[in-house]
């Protein structure tokens, strides 16, 4: 059958989000009505199989888009550690922007 494709992987970057905004897990955790241990695993990027009610609770919270918390990492530019959408790259890949 061979080797499993790579479709690349998400990241969840929600740390790095409400560090650049100066927003703080206290009062996230509370607006968006979730355990502080269930944030830390969002902050952390160790959750496996994401919630989608949590992470609308959390863009709702946060007044955000999905795309602001979520990166999706490219299986060609993983190695290079660049992210689709990244805007020091420039690049486009299958036509997408």
């Amino acid at each position: 059958m061979g080797e499993p494709l790579d479709y690349g992987h998400f990241d969840i970057v929600l740390a790095e989000y409400l560090q650049k905004r100066h927003y703080s897990k206290n009062k996230l955790a509370e607006e968006a009505n979730l355990q502080r241990t269930q944030l830390n695993a969002y902050c952390k990027n160790e959750i496996k199989r994401p919630d989608l009610d949590v992470l609308a609770r959390i863009c709702y919270a946060l007044h955000c888009d999905l795309t602001d918390i979520i990166r999706y990492v490219s299986p060609s530019l993983e190695n290079e550690k660049v992210t689709i959408g990244d805007t020091t790259t420039g690049g486009k890949r299958n036509g997408c922007e």
